[in-house]
């Protein structure tokens, strides 16, 4: 089983401690209590400690999650549970000699568990439909009630009959659950609802009764219909991916095999139209790919060989071989589907207060039920029969299950909305955190720029080097990483020129490369490092900023006797970056840039793109210090960037964005938001669905209390039914769950 991580990122500045994951997964029914998706029973871990995992098909919510904590945390020998809702799988890491004991626990909450191997898949195949004609019998014999009781066409008897079967028709399945949870001490809704019906038909209140069990039970279906499309906007993910794949074998014949069969490092070939099934490297072949599921890109990617592609993407015009460089599990497709199904575990502050609130509210509620019921009747002379009945319209009217269900049914449909767009939200605390973003700072090479700068201009400094400086600059810049010194490599390359062997390579963080070139030491790096090995000169300053001025990188090749040559390098704005720093100002939102590149650069790169700031020259020292002097001012901050260089300032943002996290296993495991691919416009589009889906929770808990609030006045006057009740009740659920389902049609 995948077990959900657990995010601890500290966060320093005063009140952005979200970081910290508080797992649980959506809630599709009513619970009170806290519902992590990962259990710790016991503070050490045993050293023998196996893990066991169980298909359980009644687990699907925070109320039957709840049960099966509590139990299971009774059991000598189990250790931590971890809770896959969305699959329906439990994960029990236990010293017990056999799962027995677990599975006959689970099936005294009136639940099967069924074992599962270790090769079995974690996606659970949907549940079985029940039929729907009990309940359409029921809904009959209910309205027969009514209809008899209301006409006196028929002995009360015949009423208490018709009422009797509509309960047990539909009725028996809430029961049950009602009396496993009282049982557990658990006042979840199936066990207010029995409390409810059974009161009613004690009171005499058969039709009422009948028809509160049939709406109760007709609304849970439908909301449970709901709640799947919710669930399988992220269920369509894994759908995406093929389950074959033709794959070359070691005779050379090409065969049909399962994605899930095929290792690192086999050639797998994919015809036009096709899926393809596994992350890889293309071999041989030009195409065009729909990347769409992956990075939300619009348009599709040409593709050849060296090109990466990843599983669940599309082929359209022509074959192409490709190695594989990720098992079918490992895939980007697979990570994205894990993180999403993480970050529907992790609560949003919107969650985490409802369910604190109902964990309190549903049992004063229960309190004040009971006191209704007999306070009036013992010191006020009022008639038992009145205020038992005003009790159990009470108890109905104020059950929060449409507070409950408000906020993880908005949550996960905005992440599955984000993921459909290729952007992936590490949880709902992003989500709604994304709102409150007022400033966001970005990194310039790869994030406002296409990141592959090339060579502009080269001039000699010590003629002695005229044939050799742009070979030793190469060899130097062709062992970093950096995108200014690999240009100059690529224009060495382009030039014909081949490179010399380096020993004692050493990168210098922030300034540049250094190493030896047939046993001379010799640097390769910007203007600060010129500064810090004393080389600088008024006679290069000024050349610098010649250069320096029409927004090129400069960097030096410097030996111990001083500069050898400067190489200038450009890097061309993507124009994605001019539209998505102009949306950015449309939403209210300021932006800096924050570079290691020199201020004239930045400066000339901004201009390029509307940005309201640059800072130049900095270090990730530097950047973090920005990221902490814009939080001084008392700015929300968002950092985008691309790189191990914005890592420091990343982490300290309110949110970090990861530009291209597609088949970056890092960026996709750290960021607090990753975008797929790297077009910027997704930052605007991160922040608008953060505002719709707050505003989203705002409308379903003023609706949820608001309806609350009108029914228990029209309670207390005594003018409220049972039947009303459930309907008010349910009907607020269902509007709250379509309500938070609108972010999917975004």
């Amino acid at each position: 089983m995948n077990q959900p991580a657990t995010h601890d990122h500290e966060h320093k500045h005063h009140d952005h401690d979200h970081k910290s994951h508080d797992h649980s997964h959506a809630h599709s029914c009513c619970s009170s209590a806290e519902a992590p998706a990962l259990v710790q029973l016991r503070e050490k871990a045993s050293a023998d400690a196996q893990l066991s995992r169980f298909r359980i098909e009644a687990m699907d919510c925070p109320t039957e999650q709840t049960l099966i904590q509590n139990k299971l945390g009774k059991l000598a020998g189990i250790e931590q549970l971890e809770f896959n809702l969305i699959n329906r799988v439990l994960g029990v890491r236990h010293t017990l000699g056999d799962k027995h004991g677990i599975v006959e626990a689970i099936a005294s909450l009136g639940m099967q568990a069924e074992p599962l191997t270790e090769d079995a898949p974690e996606k659970a195949a949907p549940p079985a439909r029940k039929s729907w004609w009990p309940l359409a019998l029921a809904g009959v014999a209910a309205l027969g009630a009514e209809i008899v009781h209301f006409t006196a066409a028929a002995p009360e008897w015949v009423v208490a009959v018709l009422a009797l079967a509509a309960i047990l028709g539909c009725g028996l399945g809430t029961y049950k659950k009602g009396w496993i949870a009282l049982k557990n001490r658990n006042l979840n809704i199936n066990a207010l609802m029995s409390i409810a019906v059974t009161g009613a038909v004690l009171i005499g209140q058969w039709p009422e009764a009948a028809m509160v069990m049939v709406l109760f039970t007709l609304a849970e279906v439908i909301e449970a219909r709901s709640l799947d499309r919710a669930r399988n906007a992220i269920g369509g993910l894994m759908q995406l991916s093929p389950d074959m794949a033709t794959v070359q074998q070691a005779d050379g014949q090409w065969l049909e095999m399962e994605v899930t069969k095929v290792g690192l490092g086999a050639l797998v070939r994919v015809r036009p139209g096709e899926r393809v099934g596994l992350d890889g490297e293309v071999t041989s072949g030009q195409s065009t790919i729909d990347q769409a599921p992956i990075t939300g890109e619009s348009l599709p990617v040409e593709k050849g060989p060296g090109d990466k592609v990843f599983a669940g993407t599309i082929n359209q015009s022509g074959a192409l071989e490709y190695r594989v460089t990720a098992a079918a599990g490992e895939s980007t497709l697979a990570r994205i589907i894990r993180a999403v199904e993480e970050a529907q575990g992790a609560r949003a502050p919107t969650q985490r207060f409802v369910d604190q609130f109902s964990r309190v509210y549903t049992p004063a509620v229960f309190a004040i039920a009971l006191a209704v019921a007999v306070i009036p009747p013992l010191f006020m002379a009022g008639a038992w029969f009145d205020w038992i009945y005003r009790a159990l319209v009470l108890l109905v009217v104020a059950c929060p299950c449409a507070l409950v269900i408000s906020t993880p049914v908005t949550i996960v449909s905005g992440l599955a909305a984000a993921a459909r767009k290729g952007i992936l939200i590490k949880g709902g605390v992003y989500l709604e955190g994304g709102r409150k973003l007022d400033f966001i700072a970005l990194d310039k090479t790869g994030t406002l720029t296409h990141g592959k700068p090339v060579q502009t201009d080269m001039q000699v400094l010590d003629t002695l080097f005229d044939d050799r400086a742009q070979r030793i600059a190469a060899s130097l810049g062709g062992r970093s990483d950096h995108p200014v010194s690999l240009a100059i490599a690529r224009a060495a390359k382009e030039q014909g020129l081949d490179v010399e062997a380096v020993d004692n390579f050493q990168a210098l963080m922030g300034r540049g490369v250094s190493g030896e070139v047939g046993g001379v030491l010799y640097h390769l790096g910007n203007h600060r490092l010129v500064e810090e090995l004393g080389l600088c000169s008024p006679q290069l300053e000024e050349k610098l900023d010649v250069l320096e001025r029409q927004g090129k990188t400069v960097v030096l090749l410097l030996d111990a006797s001083g500069p050898l040559a400067l190489f200038a390098v450009a890097d061309t704005v993507k124009q994605t970056s001019r539209d998505a720093i102009a949306e950015l100002h449309e939403l209210g939102i300021r932006t800096v840039m924050l570079t290691g590149d020199n201020p004239h650069t930045a400066e000339a790169i901004a201009a390029q793109v509307g940005i309201d700031q640059a800072r130049g020259n900095l270090l990730p020292a530097d950047k973090l210090a920005a990221i902490e002097d814009l939080y001084a001012k008392g700015h929300r901050v968002g950092m985008v960037g691309d790189g191990i260089n914005d890592a420091p300032a990343l982490a300290r943002a309110e949110i970090g964005f990861a530009m291209a996290a597609a088949g970056t296993d890092t960026a996709i495991e750290t960021a607090d938001v990753a975008l797929m691919d790297d077009d910027l416009r997704k930052i605007p589009a991160f922040v608008r669905l953060s505002r719709q889906s707050a505003a989203i929770l705002v409308q379903n808990i003023v609706l949820a209390l608001g309806i609350k609030a009108i029914f228990l006045a029209i309670t207390f006057a005594g003018l409220a039914t049972m039947w009303m009740a459930v309907f008010a009740d349910m009907g607020v659920s269902l509007l709250v769950v379509f309500n938070g389902l609108r972010l999917l049609r975004k």
